[in-house]
């Protein structure tokens, strides 16, 4: 009798959890589990071949396209290594553009009445970081866009904005 009252028991109890819905249990473990574990967040860089190409010919590396401003501007960055290399991305008389071919724009660093350009013109100096902010207006440059940065004769081709 008593392996009868147990069986029972246990088939009522199988029952039971079979008939729960996700929705009972299911949203409290998810979102339990997404705090507690954020996904890793995609850098896109580029190759080594690209980067070896940056260092060696124009004296930079750590290259990167950035939205800013909730998309208004797109901040291009970099590391300088040889200043004498990497003077041209610094020389204010040159007008640097941004070009999306995708979105078939050419972006241009911004003047503004009272600061100037969007940009750092001084003396490159080895081991710091330099950017300039180009006009997105309208936003037609999105992130995970494919870009070129023109200045004067160095050009790179195929940063992702991030």
């Amino acid at each position: 009798m008593n392996l009868l009252a147990a069986l029972l028991a246990s088939s009522i109890f199988v029952l039971s959890a079979a008939g729960q819905t996700p929705a009972q249990d299911g949203p409290t473990k998810v979102a339990a589990s997404t705090k507690a574990t954020t996904p890793a967040r995609y850098v896109p860089s580029l190759s080594r071949r690209a980067q070896m190409y940056y260092q060696g010919i124009w004296g930079v590396d750590e290259l990167r396209v950035k939205q800013a401003e909730s998309g208004e501007l797109i901040k291009f960055t970099w590391r300088v290594l040889d200043p004498d290399k990497a003077k041209v991305l610094n020389d204010k008389k040159l007008s640097p553009a941004l070009i999306d071919q995708q979105a078939g724009v050419k972006l241009i660093v911004p003047t503004m009445e009272k600061v100037g350009q969007l940009r750092q013109s001084s003396t490159p100096e080895a081991g710091k970081s330099y950017w300039m902010a180009f006009s997105n207006s309208g936003r037609p440059v999105k992130r995970g866009d494919r870009v070129s940065i023109v200045i004067g004769d160095f050009k790179a081709e195929g940063l992702v904005v991030e």
